[in-house]
């Protein structure tokens, strides 16, 4: 197939696993030998933007008109079988929707948050789960609360794409790939479609770099933020720590907005150490030497990714009891799921992850050969490609009126 894959790249500034998922499909798709081509813009280029330009990009977040003339003269040129739209936010729009209906072309979308239903895309505020503008309503609690950064001002033109482009992203995508069953469920509850709903679970390659041995430390991974859980984990090693320890060190990994808190937490310490942003080779090894990955959210993630790269490294998780964790981690067996927000909880597992320090008859060990064979049965490059031409497969009869397109929860027809 010709695929047409449209992307707004996060800033280089920050970790981002969308854009990880982004670069991984593609090389994917272009091994197996389709055709694959990119629209892209990228955040990084707003630093270069004029001040009028900076100064006009909010009124171009609910829709950019250049967008739309763009991609449907290209789309018109190339001709490809299907657009995969991942992100639009804020340079491109959801006017890439309209290009793609001007130029008459199958459409998949890619849903890797919430922002079908909230402004800021996390169903959180304030550190818990918050689903106020979830439904036909208006998103006016995400303006009054300051949901985008803790700003009104900033949190309008994402309320206002919301209320204006709801109806469009419903009516305009063929089929959207949901990252997990728990984030279809939320998505169906608001009101979208089910019928054009179907979960994707996002894949891994390959890490290259497996656990052996009994492992050298726990590793939390990820961005530095209040809702990956960082404080939470934060408070919970402090009593493990009161209590005497482990045996094994917390390793944290990251950047984001609490950077700095968390550097001044672990200074002067022994049992835990901050090693900062990590390159993807890094983040491979770490992964590889941990006794267990810990995924404290607070926020009902929609998938999880640093889960899956861990199961691939024959790791197991310790994770929040919500969200899409419940589905990616079987408690007790491939990992352990503590009570969210609970700090007790989260302390509790940590203790009954190192049991026997981590040795290869501990139960580290048992649930990392089983993360394992999950990944490979789930997640593996294989699979991932299997349920992307599916998708693919279904947008275009969806179109053409050709067969039975229905969605299931599984990512195949029924």
């Amino acid at each position: 197939m010709h695929v047409l894959v449209v992307h707004n790249r996060y800033s280089s500034a920050q970790p981002s696993g969308e854009n990880n998922v982004v670069d991984q499909e593609l090389e994917l798709l272009r091994g197996a030998g389709h055709r694959v081509d990119l629209f892209e813009r990228r955040s990084d280029d707003i630093a270069a933007r004029s001040l009028p330009g900076k100064a006009a990009l909010p009124l171009l977040v609910p829709w950019n008109p250049a967008v739309r003339s763009e991609l449907a003269a290209r789309l018109r040129a190339e001709r490809p079988d299907v657009v995969h739209v991942h992100n639009v936010f804020p340079l491109l729009s959801p006017a890439v929707l309209a290009g793609c209906a001007d130029a008459g072309v199958p459409v998949v979308a890619t849903l890797h948050n919430y922002t079908q239903v909230c402004a800021p895309g996390t169903l959180q505020r304030d550190g818990r789960p918050c689903t106020e503008c979830v439904g036909p309503k208006l998103p006016l609690p995400a303006v009054r609360h300051g949901c985008y950064r803790d700003s009104r001002l900033a949190t309008v033109p994402l309320a206002v794409s919301l209320a204006v482009n709801r109806r469009r992203w419903w009516s305009g995508v063929d089929r959207f790939f949901c990252i997990s069953a728990a984030q279809r469920d939320v998505l169906v509850r608001s009101g979208m479609p089910p019928e054009r709903l179907t979960v994707k679970h996002n894949f891994v390659p390959e890490p290259g770099a497996v656990r052996e041995g009994p492992g050298e430390h726990l590793l939390y991974l990820g961005r530095l933020a209040e809702a990956k859980g960082v404080r939470l984990l934060m408070a919970a090693w402090d009593e493990v720590a009161a209590a005497g320890g482990v045996g094994v060190p917390l390793v944290v990994a990251g950047a984001g907005p609490l950077e700095q808190e968390v550097a001044e937490w672990t200074a002067g310490r022994d049992d835990v150490r901050f090693i900062g942003l990590c390159d993807p080779a890094e983040s491979r090894k770490v992964v590889a030497r941990s006794v267990a990955v810990v995924a404290p959210s607070t926020w009902l993630e929609a998938f999880g990714l640093v889960v899956v790269e861990a199961m691939a490294a024959g790791v197991p998780t310790v994770a929040a009891g919500h969200g899409a964790f419940v589905e990616l981690v079987e408690d007790g067996v491939t990992g352990l799921l503590h009570k969210p927000s609970d700090a007790a909880s989260l302390a509790e597992c940590l203790r009954r992850i190192t049991a026997d320090g981590g040795a290869e008859s501990g139960p580290a060990a048992r649930m990392g050969q089983a993360a394992r064979r999950r990944y490979e049965q789930g997640f593996s490059p294989a699979v991932g490609l299997e349920r992307l031409e599916e998708g693919y497969r279904a947008a275009i009869a969806a179109r053409s009126g050709d067969g039975d397109t229905r969605a299931t929860t599984n990512g195949s027809k029924r």
